[in-house]
């Protein structure tokens, strides 16, 4: 697991593509076994794996854990063939686009099949592991195709949905010919986000916006990518094909509209 340190928005004016792209950019999150990324952007675990067998989910040493729950939530959403997690001895099985909250506490967790996604926050109290399917999701219309933007939010994990302390998680998906993804955009002052980018052609790329709203850069992002967001940045793209993207957020509360609107005209 790599270790990246927070960043201050006043940081980003002086990075180059490369340095952006080391310090926000998660390029190679699906191998065979769990890999992944500590960011002390919120302490934030991101991390993925496409097991060819069954794959166990490790204490990773920056955790200073017996194991990786022991004082941490999960967040697993599945991007690819029905797959299975099992928690304790307890098998789920995911199909595409189903989402498994893991409690603190929880000591074996594996993984067989499917390409599994996974956001780890601190947690503070224990609570019930839940699998909550694609199909059971009441779904949430937003955009319009005239703004490029017509999409449906599936939310699993928030305040009125799957419990958590801090984590929040689930997935957009863009109706064919609508490419802008959160715009009008929006800053979380009060936690981070990641997205990570799926269902995109392989030859196809997302343009994602990001830094200051009135002093933004731009990182080039593949499919199965994340970008990790700090709280002042804004975090938005435009891809080359329609696409679906997984986001996740924790912080300070798991309210799903305490964001900071961003005007289009304000951009720069």
């Amino acid at each position: 697991m790599e270790t990246r340190h927070a960043t201050a928005p006043d940081q980003i004016r002086h990075f180059d593509t490369t340095q952006l792209r080391s310090r926000y950019l998660v390029e190679d999150l699906f191998g065979p076994e769990v890999d992944g990324v500590y960011t002390h952007q919120d302490r934030l675990v991101v991390a993925g794996v496409r097991p060819q067998h069954r794959a166990s989910l490790p204490a990773f040493d920056q955790l200073r854990a017996g194991h990786f729950l022991e004082r941490r939530e999960l967040g697993v959403i599945n991007i690819g063939e029905p797959g299975t997690v099992e928690v304790d001895g307890v098998p789920y099985q995911l199909d595409n686009k189903d989402c498994l909250y893991v409690g603190r506490g929880a000591r074996d967790v594996t993984f067989e099949g499917g390409t599994f996604y996974l956001v780890s926050a601190p947690a503070q109290e224990s609570l019930p592991t839940t699998h909550a399917r694609l199909k059971d999701v009441e779904p949430l219309r937003l955009g319009s195709a005239d703004g490029s933007n017509d999409r449906t939010i599936h939310k699993y994990i928030h305040a009125d949905g799957v419990r958590s302390c801090q984590l929040v998680m689930g997935v957009t998906v863009l109706e064919p010919g609508s490419m802008w993804n959160t715009m009008p955009c929006h800053t979380h002052d009060r936690r981070t986000e990641v997205y990570l980018y799926f269902d995109l052609p392989e030859d196809q790329r997302i343009i994602h916006l990001m830094g200051r709203p009135d002093e933004t850069r731009n990182l080039v992002v593949a499919n199965e990518q994340a970008v990790i967001s700090p709280s002042w940045s804004v975090h938005c793209g435009f891809g080359t094909r329609s696409y679906a993207f997984v986001w996740a957020m924790a912080g300070e509360n798991q309210a799903f509209d305490d964001m900071d609107h961003v005007a289009i005209t304000e951009m720069r």
